[in-house]
Parts: C-alpha cells; structure tokens; sequence
C-alpha cells in the first residue's frame, strides 16, 4: 500500500490507536514507522503517559490539552494551554505536566513544523494518537483531514488530464471484492467517480470491452451500512453489482474512449505452485483462484513449460486467506507446494527477442492473467545476470511500463 501511495504521491496521515493499553513509548512508535513504511513523521498531537496512565492528548496544533475519561464516547473534557508552563498544567496532570513538557520540546527541537504543502506532496504523515475505541483523539484527526487533505484533483488518462469540474461523467474501478455476502454470491467492483455525476440507470460506457453499461443498484457504503444511491460526484466511491464484466483498472466513462491508469501490480516475491487436493472440485477452484486473484488478494501466474499454476504473494499470510476463503466460499480444497524462486518482473522488447528469450529459458517463464510475459528469478544474481547479458530486454517490479 504505502508503495502504491509512493507512486501516486498521495497523502498519508497516521492514527496509533490503543494508547489506553500499554505498549511502546511513542518515540519508538514514530521510529518504528519511519523505519518499516519509509516515510517521515510529524507528531501533531502527543500522548501524556500510556495504558493505566494515560491521561489525555496535547494538541500541538491548537495548544490545547484534552484530557481522557475511560468508558466514556466522547470525551468534552478540553483545555486551552496557549504556555506550557501555566502552572495550570500541573494542576491537572501533576508529575506527568513536566514529562509532557519535556516530550513537547523534544518534539519540537526534532521535527520541523508543519508544512500542509509537504503533507499533500507525501513527503510527511501527520500523527496523532488516541483511543478509536473510546472516541478519544480522533476529531483532532478529522479537523486536520478537513482542513488539509487534499480535494478530488485531475488525473492523467491515455489521452488527456481530466479535471474534477469536467461535465463528463468518467470513472475507474480500483477494487474488487466477490461474496460480500457469501449467501447471494455477489461481486462488488468499487468506482471512483473522477469527473461529471455519475447517475443510476444511466446508460455508459465500458471502455475495455467497447460496449455499454448501466447500473441499477448503485451502493454508498459507511462502515457497515450501506444503501442505493440515485447520483454521485468527483470523490465519491461507489459499489456497482457485477457479474464479472469489470477489471481493476476498468474506466468507465459517458462515451469518450480513453483509459485512466489502473493501479499496478507489484513483483510479488514468495511463490507457490497449487494444488488440487479435491479433482471433483476442479471447476470451483480455478472459479475462486480467479476471482480472488481479481481481487488483488495474490496473484496468478500460468507457467510456459508445463501450464501449472503459481501464485505469487507478498506475504506468506495470503496462501492462508486464499486457502480459508476457498474452503469456505467456494467449497474447494487446495494445498500449496512452495517454489524455489525469489522474484517475479514483467519483461517487454522487441518481439523477436521476447520470443527467443522464452524459448531458452521456459522453466523460468509465466503469464499473468493480462497475458504478460514475466521472469522468475531463481536468486537476485540471476536476475542481475540476465539483465546484463541482455540489455534490450527491460525487467519491471511494477505491470504498469
């Protein structure tokens, strides 16, 4: 995720929840996500103690002290502290009021002041911190979403930059989720609107395949609930019923042809080879293969050699998701045998050199399901090495090139 947020430069803001549970000190905290998500932090709020001393938040932005009551929705209980050193602090935080200071001119000294430009640049994630459970410490969140967060911008197409205030309706799909309700077997695909109103029943077109489309049951979503919606607008997302029409990446538009870049793949580097542990289950294990592989949940490689099927993750946790949602959605048993390769890249050149380069090297070669050639590396020398050796051949970590 925070790749692909990379790619778009898009803005991030943090929320380290749980604070009235122990846990680490928030300097290790923003180590911590510095460290593993690559990206610089800017505390904008600040814990006074955590677990059982957890007492409240100081908003560095307002300098204003919100103090904590448990068990409580919502808490009102806020003071205004303009001066750390209004002995006011002391009164209601006792021997936590000089910790508090001392954390604040740390702080300060440490990180720069808040720059809204570098937030919407992705170059910093504002944190707070709080306690989502009780309510606590998430409308200093919501006010900086409000007043900084970006509004819908334009965005880039095969033919043109399309604007938010362009009367045409356009849109793309950048989700797919299948058996929401595992009862109906419904398919969901998640749009983002991106120009004009989008309006149900309204006749539009798919770009991909070229032929019209409508929607009767758009669907708003909010947490749990969700419920039709007649009309939508730049910014919006919405769920469109799908019976396996649309794609990730898909635009959708009122009739112009043009395709807004779709969210890319990225080299997946743990890969395992299926399975079938149920022959009578055949049919509904290539069914759910593909449609979680639609999903972005893995993704599905078709070996050159001998037609097997590979999965490649990310992460090891995935072959467990697939395996349960198989078993529990699409009533097919599966195993996975692991394979001995570290990396996957999408390769393009000349035809004739793709051409030969499959031919000597097809134990090693896969298609996606766009019908894409792609590399498994054996080890990163390996890869090094054939990139060395043939240099009109271009190896890509990402499907977008």
């Amino acid at each position: 995720l925070m790749e692909v947020c990379r790619l778009r430069n898009t803005p991030i803001m943090t929320f380290i929840n749980k604070l009235d549970r122990e846990g680490q000190d928030p300097i290790s905290l923003l180590d911590e996500i510095e460290d593993k998500l690559q990206i610089n932090v800017l505390p904008l709020s600040w814990p006074i103690g955590i677990g059982k001393s957890f007492k409240g938040v100081y908003s560095l932005l307002e300098n204003r002290l919100i103090l904590f009551k448990p068990h409580q929705t919502q808490s009102k209980l806020a003071i205004e502290i303009t001066d750390l050193s209004d002995p006011k602090l002391d009164e209601v935080l006792g021997n936590l009021a000089s910790q508090l200071r001392d954390d604040i001119e740390l702080i300060q000294g440490v990180y720069p002041s808040f720059d809204p430009q570098d937030y919407l640049d992705g170059l910093i994630t504002p944190v707070f911190f709080g306690s989502a459970l009780n309510n606590f410490g998430v409308r200093e969140l919501l006010d900086c979403f409000i007043n900084y967060a970006p509004p819908p911008l334009p965005r880039l197409t095969d033919c043109r930059e399309v604007t938010p205030d362009d009367p045409k309706f356009s849109g793309f799909i950048f989700k797919i989720h299948a058996n929401m309700d595992p009862k109906h077997r419904d398919r969901l695909a998640f749009l983002r609107v991106c120009s004009g109103k989008f309006e149900r029943h309204k006749k539009l077109y798919h770009v991909r395949s070229g032929k019209p489309i409508k929607f009767s049951t758009p669907t708003a979503f909010m947490a749990q609930e969700k419920a039709i919606v007649d009309v939508a607008y730049p910014g919006d997302i919405i769920g469109l019923h799908d019976t396996g029409n649309l794609k990730i990446g898909d635009t959708i538009t009122d009739s112009e042809v043009m395709s807004y870049k779709g969210i890319p793949s990225f080299s997946p580097e743990i890969f395992k080879s299926v399975i079938n542990e149920d022959p009578l289950k055949t049919k509904q294990l290539n069914k759910g293969l593909a449609q979680l592989c639609e999903e972005g949940v893995a993704q599905l490689f078709i070996k050159v050699s001998d037609q097997r099927k590979v999965v490649g993750t990310v992460g090891a946790l995935q072959f467990e998701v697939i395996q349960y949602r198989l078993s529990n959605e699409y009533h097919a048993q599966c195993r996975f045998d692991s394979l001995n390769f570290v990396k996957a890249c999408w390769i393009n050149g000349p035809d004739d050199l793709i051409q030969a380069f499959v031919q000597a090297r097809q134990r090693q070669i896969a298609k996606d399901s766009d019908d894409k050639y792609m590399y498994l590396a054996e080890t990163l020398w390996s890869l090094d090495r054939e990139r060395k050796e043939n240099p009109e051949i271009t190896f890509h970590y990402t499907s977008e090139y």
